[in-house]
């Protein structure tokens, strides 16, 4: 589990591909003293285990699935991500509950500058966008940000100095794909209207509240 709270920016090394899987190697400008093989570190948003570790390099495993749903399949040496590593029990949550699943990606609109912010349109899958709701919470590349405005299947947020400061979000563009992660509540409240009839008393109870 993740926050949202990018620690910091990597480098490919190189993505090498390994039958319908790859293998990701990062240079990591994080540190990577706490962290050993099996640990979980958001590369874009995406979880990703550690197979191999060094102070200053990473590797991970990249699944077919992963490469199917995200942008890392169009990563290239050079390139870098937003990296943070897994929630520690009794870590500060600075941003919202983030798995490092992601669910699709997002094409950018338009970037615009406003004051001393960037804001950010994008535009998805409506069976994704379904999920995102205004004043809501949504990870993009692994930056947890909020919807500032919501129209169907686009969607608009703020990125402060400070995170554009920090994050690879800065460096994107019109027609670019980022990697989009939505809040995990609405899809548990979904699939609980799917499988019963109704939220009354008696549901609830059973619920145990």
């Amino acid at each position: 589990m993740f926050t949202g709270i990018v620690e910091g920016l990597g480098k490919v090394k190189r993505l090498t591909m390994k039958g319908a899987d790859a293998i990701l190697e990062i240079e990591a400008g994080i540190n990577l003293t706490e962290a050993a093989v099996g640990d979980s570190i958001a590369v874009n948003g995406a979880c990703l285990t550690v197979t191999s570790i060094n102070q200053q390099n990473f590797q991970a495993d990249v699944s077919a699935e992963t490469l199917s749903r995200t942008t890392l399949k169009l990563l290239q040496a050079g390139h870098q991500v937003n990296l943070e590593k897994s929630l520690r029990v009794g870590g500060f949550v600075g941003g919202h509950f983030v798995l490092g699943h992601v669910d699709a990606t997002a094409r950018i609109l338009s970037q615009t500058q406003k004051s001393g912010s960037l804001i950010l349109a994008l535009e998805m899958n409506e069976n994704i966008a379904r999920y995102i709701v205004e004043k809501g919470s949504v990870a993009i590349d692994g930056v947890s940000l909020t919807v500032n405005k919501l129209e169907k299947s686009r969607f608009y947020v703020n990125i402060i100095p400070h995170t554009a400061a920090n994050t690879t979000l800065v460096m994107k563009k019109a027609a670019d794909l980022v990697n989009i992660e939505t809040d995990i509540l609405g899809k548990y409240v979904e699939r609980l209207l799917q499988t019963n009839k109704g939220i009354d008393k008696d549901f609830l109870a059973r619920q145990g509240f």
